[in-house]
């Protein structure tokens, strides 16, 4: 099997792989009398749909037995409170410079036992939908999370007929040393103060997320929104990833099958809102075949580069699909959303962030007809989703440490997909390297597996800005035309100004003037933000995320070019 669930008498014990402390304290609860095992996605939603809150709509789930349940089975509606999106500050990852695992440790321990008193439910999924990369991850979570439980068996693949089948033939992952995943959560916990415990370990007061990716496993507590559990699980199916060969990337991947026979892989990479998932579905027109690898997570192999999918659903934002919707036919469970009455007395959603920001709903794998779990064809682009008004609709970059570097630098804006301390100004440009703040591991892996992709497998490197350039919007339609001349070899670059490894190919009313002092003094102060962003990585956490010299040097060159302008 792919990871490691069960142990020989002789690997059990101290000092050796998938026995840490953490992982100790995580693993055990799952064994208690107090457990539930939940083995069936039918099961799930019986109780996600009896659990108190639970708004039953009257849309029916499509196709609803190929998806795993009843045929009668309907979209739930489940909202979670004030919090409607993810929360980075509660996140504490083990191993990083200033983390407690001690302290932290002993948080968790107290929470699993103050959780006795409950019911717990135990699920199981798989991530990674190819026998080339498929691992297991464990649920525990109390009585009365049952949507989240749901949600979660609905966004990993629940264990099918077909997939147990794929899994048992599946490859072991790290040559069978990586152990399942395991994750404790309790959205319910509240801290209180008892012998021992010492919450100064938290960066948060009242949540906390904490990882030990080296052992695959992970305790979320206070946490009700769905996405911290989905970002959590993906965060260390991630880790197990990058130890193992692969790329991990939070982005959209497509193949585009051309007139004359040859393919053409992008992978597109953004923030939720950066327009990674529009990108990823367009359908263009239907000039072209196209397969769909996923929008959101999917990691590709450095040697072969081969792609691969880690989930078979989508968790998008409902904003942009109102009532009445074609889309909406394809949804399995919505959460943050409303609800009222049609003409016909029916139950009917209220999307479109009425209710809150940053509605969200599980759609179907049958969304996406042209899907596919694995693209065998290499990649041959990346494209890193920027929000910078001083990058055109679309550069190209030369050379393999700028190419990457520039992705450790990508400046966007924050999504209504997160949430912020307050007093965050959400309009403000900040850098998200590789537009994953999902990383448990030092930033110099994501780096050279980046790097090895351009210098080594030839992969093109571009940088597209979904936002405006200097006050004019980008539009979609812009984009999608960039894509489509790339995509055909159609697109022209040219040696951009100064600049020695930035290409710009001319497109219709986004010409920049190196001649305006206003906007290259903006152009060399964003510019230098990217050069104060890496010399910070070397000085944050102990230089846990330093990047080699020439990361740096090639993010100076580019300065320093700029200021000759």
């Amino acid at each position: 099997m792919s990871t490691k669930a069960y142990y020989p008498i002789s690997e059990i014990g101290a000092g050796k792989v998938g026995f840490s402390r953490t992982r100790s304290i995580i693993e055990g609860a799952f064994y208690g009398n107090n457990v539930v095992k939940v083995t069936t996605l039918r099961e799930a939603y019986e109780l996600a749909k009896n659990s108190p809150g639970t708004i039953v709509t009257d849309m029916p789930v499509y196709r609803a037995e190929e998806v795993g349940l009843d045929r009668d089975a309907k979209v739930l509606l489940f909202n979670d409170g004030a919090v409607t999106g993810r929360y980075a500050g509660a996140r504490r990852i083990k191993g990083e410079p200033g983390v407690d695992a001690t302290k932290l440790d002993k948080v968790a321990m107290d929470a699993i036992y103050s959780a006795r008193w409950k019911t717990l439910y135990h699920a199981e999924v798989y991530i990674g939908l190819d026998p080339e990369f498929m691992v297991k991850a464990h649920l525990l979570i109390p009585e009365g999370e049952e949507n989240i439980m749901y949600n979660w068996m609905l966004n990993f693949q629940y264990m099918s007929d077909e997939y147990v089948k794929m899994y048992l033939a599946s490859k072991k992952v790290g040559d069978g040393k990586e152990s399942d995943i395991y994750i404790f959560s309790d959205p319910q916990w509240v801290p209180e103060s008892h012998p021992d415990v010492d919450y100064s370990c938290l960066s948060d007061p009242l949540t906390l997320c904490y990882f030990d990716t080296e052992a695959n496993c992970a305790c979320i507590l206070g946490m009700k929104y769905f996405g911290e559990h989905k970002k959590g699980t993906l965060t260390i199916a991630w880790a197990i990833a990058n130890r193992n060969g692969y790329a991990s990337c939070h982005g959209g991947q497509k193949e585009y099958l051309l007139a004359d026979g040859k393919k053409y892989v992008a992978s597109v990479y953004g923030l939720s809102g950066s327009g990674k998932s529009t990108l990823t579905h367009a359908k263009h027109d239907g000039k072209y075949e196209i397969k769909v690898l996923h929008d959101d997570a999917f990691i590709i192999n450095t040697d072969t580069c081969a792609s691969i999918a880690l989930e078979p659903s989508y968790f998008d934002k409902t904003a942009d699909y109102p009532t009445g919707c074609a889309d909406n036919k394809y949804l399995l469970t919505v959460q943050n959303c409303s609800a009222t009455m049609d003409e016909e007395g029916k139950i009917q959603l209220v999307t479109e962030d009425i209710r809150n920001g940053n509605g969200r709903a599980i759609k179907s794998k049958l969304w996406s007809p042209n899907r596919v779990d694995k693209i065998e064809a290499p990649v041959n682009a990346i494209f890193w989703i920027m929000k910078d008004p001083t990058i055109p609709p679309i550069v190209k970059l030369k050379g393999a440490a700028l190419a990457s570097v520039m992705g450790a630098t990508l400046a966007t804006k924050t999504s209504t997909a997160e949430r912020v301390a307050a007093g965050t100004d959400l309009n403000a440009l900040r850098i998200v390297p590789y537009a994953n703040p999902f990383r448990t591991y030092p930033l110099v892996n994501d780096y050279e597996k980046f790097k090895k992709l351009v210098e080594e497998k030839n992969v093109d490197c571009y940088i597209i800005n979904t936002g405006d350039f200097m006050g004019k919007k980008c539009k979609k339609e812009d984009t999608l035309g960039i894509l489509e001349a790339i995509v055909e070899n159609k697109a022209t670059f040219k040696k951009w100004g100064p600049f020695s490894d930035i290409e710009i190919m001319d497109w219709d009313g986004f010409v920049p003037d190196l001649g305006d002092k206003t906007y290259v003094a903006e152009l060399q102060a964003r510019m230098n933000d990217r050069v104060n962003a890496v010399k910070g990585f070397a000085e944050k956490k102990g230089g846990y995320d330093k990047l080699p010299d020439e990361a740096l040097e090639a993010l100076e060159k580019v300065v320093k070019e700029a200021q000759s302008l």
